[in-house]
């Protein structure tokens, strides 16, 4: 996308010119999340796999965006999203 610009080929008397428009490639999964099964108390990591590295993900429970903190471990390498669930309960679910 960042070679997207006005391109020209100069001689001297003469120039011409060209607009280059380039289109983002759609980003897609590699490998969805996968249903888990937890003992309550334990730990779960949630892992995906996108088509293209450091892609914005949003982590969702239901309806709700959610965030860094102690409950929730947020990490992206490459092209692996994680998300790490500590001592899961039932409202977990």
């Amino acid at each position: 996308k960042s070679d997207s610009d006005t391109y020209s080929c100069d001689i001297g008397d003469a120039q011409s010119r060209a607009k280059l428009t380039v289109q983002e490639a759609p980003v897609l999964f590699r490998q969805e999340l996968q249903n888990e099964e937890a003992k309550e108390g334990k730990q779960v990591r949630l892992t995906c796999e996108l088509s293209k590295p450091g892609s914005p993900v949003k982590w969702m429970k239901g309806d709700t965006v959610l965030y860094a903190s102690e409950k929730y471990e947020i990490k992206q390498h490459g092209t692996v999203a994680e998300l790490i669930i500590r001592d899961v309960t039932s409202v977990d679910a």
